[in-house]
């Protein structure tokens, strides 16, 4: 998986009742734009994330 700083990460939620969660790459801090991603959730919490199968990346160039 790569992404870079202004990509959207969906994350699908895994069990029946989780919703997906939406989050901005803010920082991308392994080599070549794979994680692990400094992120920012809708909600603004930060987090530091190595995204998983349930992880879908939306480029910033998809949405334009």
């Amino acid at each position: 998986m790569r992404a870079s700083v202004g990509d959207r990460l969906l994350v699908h939620g895994r069990t029946v009742g989780r919703h997906d969660r939406r989050a901005e790459v803010i920082e991308v801090l392994g080599p070549d734009g794979t994680p692990p991603f400094r992120v920012r959730f809708e909600d603004g919490h930060e987090a530091l994330m190595s995204p998983g199968p349930d992880t879908v990346v939306r480029h910033l160039t998809e949405e334009a």
